[in-house]
């Protein structure tokens, strides 16, 4: 089991997540996380920390599509170890439906 991120982390990134992971497994995008699955270490601490509720273990139904996106990304964008403030659009974005289809980017973020 890992746990990934979702469609409602995109254009919100809360980063409060990255700050309590022990194993700095989150990777940055220019408007999304993604977690590396095979640095996860399944500790779950990351999933109650996001006020977007987009982290979810990968045992749930349905997270395939974002087990791969995680896997993907986790690969080519920069490690974020550090919280940095969330996107200014974060509170209108959190629960909006279809983001990953309107407005996921694949370019990468700053990382720290």
């Amino acid at each position: 089991m890992t746990y990934v991120v979702t469609d409602n982390c995109i254009k919100c990134k809360y980063t409060d997540c990255v700050e309590v992971c022990p194993v700095d497994c989150f990777y940055e995008g220019e408007n999304f996380l993604v977690i590396h699955p095979d640095e996860c270490i399944d500790c779950g601490v990351c999933e109650p920390e996001c006020p977007a509720e987009a982290i979810k273990p990968d045992t749930e139904p349905g997270l395939d599509k974002w087990l791969k996106i995680n896997t993907e990304y986790a690969t080519i964008w920069p490690n974020i170890t550090v919280k940095k403030e969330p996107l200014p659009e974060a509170k209108d974005m959190d629960g909006e439906t279809g983001k990953f289809e309107k407005y996921f980017s694949e370019k990468p973020g700053s990382g720290d």
